[in-house]
């Protein structure tokens, strides 16, 4: 009989090598290379062909009908937005966020109106014991909700009490890292574990039609933890962001089959559990009568949702030899380097003497390209000492050229702008009309630093 092979997988990116290592070469992780058992090879098996002896499968046409799949509400908006419009019946759902940010504590919400809405469902528990989630729902106020809850980590054992009966509308497993299959060695978080446990539960899912909700654990750098794998066997990923020194909490999807990518929900953490924020720009705008040099309100575009945010900056004239510092909060480093380039090359503006800082207030992160142009109108407010308007808001794409380049939905973006109160807003050359908001447009870079300058 053929002897199983050995081999060596990295826990944090799922590369195998055949012997081991104390560095991975694939994502440079130390420590992180363990032996697993890998599948008996025979001669049969090795050269037997592939190419017969299957049974055959249907082949259908695009063109054939298929109906559109029911979504059920979660009775939280928020959820559903970022879900698509709701829980998509035999979709899988996985969650990840850090430690303490709110999964469990949303899901449960969920589960708990669901239930209390007349869906069968079950919570499956893999960290805390049954006592420790009835203590929560009941903080929440969801003590009386007829939630199925139990607290056990084997796959063969939560796939045998679902099969026993109905099967239910939704499946929370927190989480798919405490889960463990029996067909494989390894301890609980291995990737072949979490691999495994996934495939099985996910394949329920869709054989049953029940919708299943995976939380998912996250590494140091913020990515959800075990193999890439798992991410594409699910049907939505979903991240739960926040800071904890802020009550807001954004969950937002980067991937969903059923509906748009970076749609975003927005929550607060407050003594009852997650409450929804209908209107978050007042999250991110500071309460203000008077223009501050450096501060300028940009429309941001989450998915389908504006949200204005305050950009802010600060520079700070340096002595001569003295290394300036660049610093960022919520923004890409390097596309502020990109930006000061322009200012200096294209507006002979200097900012090489000079140490920067810039924060997008409220502790949110964008990566919009349209921000360019608020956050050259910032850096050039903190140099200038010119502020602009309170009552303004800014946005435009920067070339290198310092043209300022049209963006999507200016419309979408001017309309929340003039909700909340705005006047006037700085826009591309490209931007149409909108009313209710006074429009100044600007071309290019200068005539951008020429009007602050006024």
């Amino acid at each position: 009989m053929a002897r199983a092979a050995a081999r060596y997988v990295c826990q944090a990116c799922g590369a195998v090598t055949p012997r081991w290592a104390g560095q991975c070469g694939d994502c440079n992780e130390w420590n992180t290379i363990q032996q697993e058992a890998a599948a008996v090879v025979t001669p049969f098996a090795a050269k037997h062909s592939l190419s017969s002896g299957g049974r055959g499968i249907g082949l259908a046409g695009l063109d054939d009908d298929v109906a559109i799949p029911p979504r059920t509400g979660t009775g939280i908006a928020e959820l559903d937005r970022a879900l698509g419009g709701g829980l998509v019946a035999g979709s899988a759902v996985l969650i990840g966020g850090d430690p303490g940010i709110g999964k469990s504590t949303l899901l449960l919400q969920a589960a708990g109106r669901l239930a209390l809405a007349g869906t069968r469902v079950a919570y499956i528990s893999g960290e805390e014991a049954a006592d420790q989630v009835r203590l929560r729902a009941r903080r929440l106020g969801l003590a009386k909700a007829p939630v199925a809850l139990a607290a056990a980590t084997s796959v063969r054992d939560i796939l045998t009490t679902l099969n026993a009966g109905p099967p239910p509308g939704l499946v929370v497993i927190d989480s798919i890292q405490t889960m463990h299959s029996d067909t494989l060695e390894g301890a609980p978080g291995t990737v072949s574990q979490v691999r495994a446990a996934a495939q099985e539960l996910i394949r329920y899912a869709k054989s049953s039609g029940t919708a299943l909700v995976l939380v998912g654990h996250v590494t140091k750098d913020g990515q959800l933890a075990g193999p890439r794998v798992l991410e594409h066997m699910v049907d939505t990923v979903l991240y739960f962001e926040g800071e904890r020194s802020h009550q807001y909490r954004i969950l937002r999807a980067v991937k969903n089959r059923f509906g748009g990518t970076d749609e975003i929900g927005v929550f607060a953490m407050g003594a009852d559990g997650l409450d929804e924020v209908a209107n978050p720009s007042s999250l991110f705008l500071t309460d203000r009568d008077q223009a501050v040099t450096g501060a300028v309100v940009f429309p941001a575009l989450e998915g389908t949702r504006p949200v204005l945010v305050e950009i802010q900056a600060l520079v700070v004239r340096l002595p001569s030899g003295a290394t300036p510092r660049r610093a960022v909060v919520g923004w890409d480093a390097s596309r502020l380097a990109m930006v000061l380039a322009v200012l200096e090359s294209r507006c002979g503006l200097s900012f090489s003497n000079c140490e920067v800082y810039l924060n997008v207030a409220g502790g949110l992160r964008i990566s919009d390209p349209a921000a360019d142009l608020a956050v050259a109108a910032a850096l050039v407010s903190a140099l200038t000492e010119a502020p602009v308007g309170a009552d303004t808001v800014v946005f435009g794409e920067i070339a290198l050229s310092g043209e300022v380049r049209g963006v999507g939905h200016a419309g979408l973006r001017l309309k929340e702008a003039a909700k909340l109160g705005f006047a006037a807003a700085l826009v591309p050359a490209s931007t149409e009309a909108n009313g209710g908001l006074r429009t100044a447009k600007v071309a290019t870079v200068g005539a951008l630093v020429d009007r602050l300058g006024r």
